[in-house]
């Protein structure tokens, strides 16, 4: 029988991608559609200036979100999922939904 790496799952490449802190927060409010950098902040509680710039970069350089900049005064900055991000947030969504429900069946509190 064969043994399976986590690294052939891509189920496990998934999760070490939106596993950390705020991704998935992020990923979560973006799937509604474009926000500001300064609106994201203040949906997302918690995290502070300098993480969220991070976490934006890191997004945007794998492909999940875009940064649109318009040219105005004073400048204005939309963050929205691509296509790949809409797919990943879609399926992260499902995982949450199951997350809640196995929650609610073994009264564990949702993280």
């Amino acid at each position: 029988m064969r043994k399976q790496a986590a690294a052939d799952c891509g189920l496990g490449v998934a999760l070490g991608f939106i596993g950390g802190k705020w991704k998935s927060a992020i990923l979560c409010e973006l799937h509604a559609g474009p926000v500001r950098f300064g609106e994201l902040r203040r949906r997302v509680r918690g995290v502070s200036e300098k993480v969220l710039f991070e976490q934006l970069r890191e997004l945007e350089a794998a492909g999940v979100i875009g940064r649109a900049v318009f040219d105005s005064v004073p400048p204005r900055v939309e963050y929205s999922l691509t296509p790949t991000g809409l797919m990943l947030a879609q399926a992260a969504h499902t995982l949450a939904e199951w997350g809640l429900r196995y929650a609610a069946q073994t009264s564990a509190e949702p993280r």
